[in-house]
C-alpha cells in the first residue's frame, strides 16, 4: 500500500474510460482487466473502468472485475448526474451505477452556464438541484463519491459565481473529492493554479484535477494544479484519449514525484513506469510514441557525438535523472553526425571492446560513407554490430549467399506466382535450393532460410516478423535507391537489420543474409559446427 504522507497524490486512472474515446483505441472487457491488474500492481489508487449501462463491453468488465482480488486499487464506475424529470431512484444512469457493485463511483455534472442551460435544457437553479440529489442519492447508498465539475475551467471564466456553486452544492451534498475538469483542454498552467487557489480557499476537503491536452498543458496543468493545494489527479497512461488526449500520468507521476517530492507510488514502483507504458500500448494495438517525455523509447538516445562523450564521462550532463529510475535505458545512436565516442559506447554496450583509436575512427568513417549511401542504423543495431565486427577484422564467416535469382510470373490478375532460386556456400559444401513465396522477397527469404537450415538446425526457430522499406531518393523515380529494414524473431527477442541499394531485392537480400547472420553469432553458433548436406549441389532444384 502507499505509504500515506501529507503530500501523497491519489492517483485517478481513467484509461479504461476517458482513454477509449481516443483515436484507434478500442479495447475489449478482457483488455480492460489485463490494464487494470497492470496498473493495480503498478501502484494506482482509483481505476475508471468505464461506463456502466452504455454499452456491453463495459458492463461485461465491471462483471469480471468482481471476480479479480484487487491488490490496491478500488475499481470506479462513471456517469452522470440524473437527467432533468426522474428521481434518482428511477434515473437509468444511476442505477447503472449501482449495479456495477464498486464502491467508488466518478460522477460529473455541471458548471458552466452554457452547458447547464443550452446543453441539458435547464435553468441555472434545476442543475443545481440535479447535482445535489444524485451526489446525495450515491452517499446514502454508500458510495465513494468523486465529483467531476466538467468544464469547470471554462465555466469560472465565464460566470466564477456559477461555477463555485456548483461545485459547493456537490461538496454540501456529501461528495468526497471535488474534481476541476479543463474538459476542452484550454486553459493555461498559470491560469490553472490561480484558480485552483481560488477554490482551495473556498471549499475544504480533496480537490482533483481532470486536464486535457488541447493546448498541450495537461501535464503541466495537472502539475501546477497540485502545487496549488490538488491531491486528486486524474489521468490516463500515454495520455490516450478524445481529440488530443488526457494528461499523461506517465508524464505527471514522474514530475511530481522525482521534481517535487510529492507520493505517487513506491519508489519500487516507479521503476516499472517504462514497462507500464510500453503494456498499455502494446493490449491496446498501438505504436509507441519513441518521443515520450521519461518512458519513450528517445527520451534518453543521444546521437551528437559531443554529447555522448559527455555522457559517457557524466550522465547528467545531457540527462535530467536516471533513466533506470522510471524503468528506461540509455541508448546511443549511431548516424553520420556519430564520432569516435558514439561507436565506443554502442560497441562496448554490445560486448564488442574497441581498444584501437584506428578500429573507433575506421568505423565513423565507413558509418558516414554508408549514411551518405542512404544506410540508417538507428534502427538497425544488429547490422551495425556485424559492420564493426568486420571493421576490426572479427567477421563473421557463417555462410556465403554466392547468387541468387528471382522470377515472378503473372497474367496481370490473381494468378502470379514468385520463385526464387539461391545457392548458398557454407565452408567447402555449396547448396542450392528454390523455394517459391507470396511475392519475390518472401520468395528469397523462404529460400535462404530453406538452405540455411540444412546446415544450422537453430535456425528453424527464426522467423520474418517485419519488412519495411523506404524509397532514399524519390526524385530518381523508378532508379531511385531504397531502404530495407527486417526484423527477425526467435524466443522472444527481435533484432532488425538493413540494406540499401537501387534494386529492391539485392536491398533485400543483404537484409535478410544479415538478420540470419546475426542469429547464428548471437545464439553462440561456431561456424565450424555446420552440419554437411548429404549432396553438394542437388541435381534438380527442389522447390518448398
Amino acid at each position: 500500500m502507499k505509504t500515506q504522507l501529507p503530500n501523497s497524490i491519489e492517483l485517478f486512472d481513467t484509461t479504461l474510460r476517458d482513454g477509449t474515446q481516443g483515436e484507434h483505441v478500442n479495447l475489449s472487457a478482457k483488455d480492460k482487466i489485463r490494464i487494470a491488474q497492470r496498473l493495480d500492481a503498478f501502484g494506482i489508487d482509483v481505476i475508471e473502468g468505464g461506463w456502466p449501462g452504455s454499452n456491453p463491453t463495459d458492463m461485461e468488465f465491471f462483471e469480471r472485475a468482481r471476480d479479480v482480488e484487487w491488490k490496491h486499487a478500488k475499481i470506479c464506475a462513471f456517469g452522470s448526474t440524473r437527467r432533468a424529470g426522474n428521481a434518482p431512484e428511477d434515473d437509468p444512469n444511476l442505477q447503472a451505477m449501482l449495479q456495477a457493485g464498486t464502491s467508488v463511483v466518478a460522477m460529473f455534472g455541471k458548471s458552466w452556464t452554457l452547458h447547464a442551460e443550452v446543453a441539458l435544457g435547464v435553468t441555472r437553479d434545476e442543475n443545481l438541484e440535479l447535482i445535489a440529489s444524485s451526489v446525495a442519492y450515491m452517499k446514502d447508498a454508500g458510495r465513494r463519491v468523486i465529483y467531476d465539475a466538467e468544464h469547470f475551467f471554462d465555466g469560472f471564466a465565464d460566470d466564477p459565481g456559477y461555477a463555485m456553486a456548483a461545485i459547493k452544492t456537490a461538496k454540501e451534498a456529501g461528495a468526497d473529492v471535488i474534481v476541476l475538469c479543463d474538459t476542452n483542454g484550454g486553459t493555461l498552467p498559470h491560469q490553472v493554479y490561480e484558480v485552483v487557489q481560488t477554490v482551495r480557499r473556498q471549499i475544504d476537503g480533496t480537490l482533483g484535477i481532470h486536464a486535457h491536452n488541447d493546448s498541450g498543458c495537461a501535464i503541466s496543468n495537472s502539475i501546477d494544479a497540485v502545487r496549488a493545494g490538488v491531491r486528486h489527479v486524474q489521468g490516463t497512461i500515454n495520455g490516450l484519449g478524445e481529440r488530443c488526449g488526457n494528461a499523461d500520468l506517465t508524464g505527471i507521476i514522474p514530475g511530481l514525484q522525482l521534481k517535487l517530492g510529492y507520493n505517487c507510488v513506491e519508489p519500487e514502483q516507479l521503476g516499472h513506469l517504462a514497462d507500464v507504458s510500453r503494456f498499455v500500448d502494446e493490449v491496446a494495438n498501438l505504436d509507441p510514441v519513441d518521443s515520450r517525455p521519461y518512458v519513450g523509447r528517445s527520451a534518453f538516445a543521444h546521437k551528437g557525438g559531443v554529447h555522448v562523450s559527455a555522457v559517457m564521462k557524466l550522465p547528467r550532463a545531457y540527462e535530467h535523472l536516471e533513466p533506470e529510475t522510471v524503468g528506461n535505458k540509455r541508448r546511443v545512436l549511431i548516424s553520420d553526425l556519430s564520432g569516435q565516442s558514439n561507436v565506443r559506447y554502442k560497441a562496448k554496450e554490445l560486448g564488442i571492446n574497441l581498444d584501437e583509436a584506428t578500429v573507433a575512427r575506421r568505423a565513423v568513417e565507413r558509418l558516414k560513407q554508408l549514411e551518405h549511401s542512404g544506410y540508417s542504423f538507428e534502427a538497425a543495431e544488429a547490422s551495425f554490430e556485424l559492420l564493426v565486427r568486420d571493421i576490426q577484422e572479427d567477421p563473421v564467416d557463417y555462410f556465403e549467399m554466392e547468387r541468387f535469382n528471382v522470377h515472378s510470373h503473372g497474367n496481370g490478375g490473381s494468378d502470379t506466382y514468385d520463385q526464387a532460386t539461391i545457392v548458398v556456400r557454407v565452408g567447402s559444401q555449396r547448396e542450392l535450393v528454390a523455394a517459391e513465396g507470396k511475392g519475390p522477397v518472401d520468395a528469397l527469404s523462404k529460400a535462404l532460410h530453406t538452405a540455411l537450415c540444412k546446415f544450422y538446425d537453430g535456425l528453424s526457430d527464426v522467423r520474418l516478423s517485419d519488412y519495411k522499406v523506404r524509397v532514399v531518393t524519390p526524385d530518381e523515380g523508378t532508379e531511385a535507391t531504397v531502404r530495407v529494414l527486417v526484423e527477425h524473431r526467435a524466443d522472444g527477442k527481435a533484432w532488425h537489420t538493413i540494406g540499401v541499394s537501387s534494386n529492391i531485392l539485392e536491398a533485400s537480400a543483404t537484409a535478410l543474409t544479415d538478420g540470419l547472420r546475426y542469429f547464428l553469432l548471437t545464439s553462440g553458433t561456431p561456424p565450424s559446427e555446420a552440419v554437411s548436406p548429404t549432396d553438394e549441389v542437388p541435381a534438380s532444384q527442389p522447390v518448398t
